[in-house]
């Protein structure tokens, strides 16, 4: 068909945090992903040119940005600032962009790194890769 996506294109996440960004690739075909290295930020800035690699590598069709909220769903600071990423990625890059709940994403994730053996050093381990797979998941159940 015209205009839709080829079955196999790939789709990147992104947990969006101050100190370092979770890349997380998948794909609607198998509805699975799977985590690629942390980048480092600067104050939420990433290394543009090290995200670019990455764009060029995987060619996405999509861009999906975890948006964190409170629990009641009201927004905070690093929800605008995660927005804010989100839209400089769809601006630099072209991008087709969507947002996606991050809520628990953060604390499951440390579950899961606790239950692999994880030190508990997050900052030198940090687990943001997990929690971008596990918004890419959750983001691909609800497409379907």
């Amino acid at each position: 068909m015209q205009g839709m996506p080829e079955p196999h294109s790939f789709i990147l996440a992104f947990d969006f945090g101050t100190r370092s960004i979770g890349v997380a690739v998948g794909q609607r075909l198998t509805s699975s992903a799977s985590e690629l290295p942390v980048l480092k930020a600067k104050d939420g800035i990433p290394n543009w040119q090290e995200l670019e690699s990455l764009i060029t590598q995987w060619q996405p069709e999509l861009a999906v940005v975890g948006l964190p909220v409170n629990m009641d769903g009201s927004e905070m600071e690093m929800t605008r600032r995660a927005r804010k990423f989100g839209n400089r990625l769809n601006g630099r890059f072209g991008l087709r962009l969507e947002f996606a709940d991050e809520r628990l994403t953060t604390r499951e994730a440390k579950e899961i790194a606790h239950n692999a053996g994880h030190s508990g050093s997050y900052r030198d381990q940090p687990v943001d890769s997990i929690a971008a797979r596990l918004i890419l998941e959750s983001w691909l159940a609800s497409a379907d």
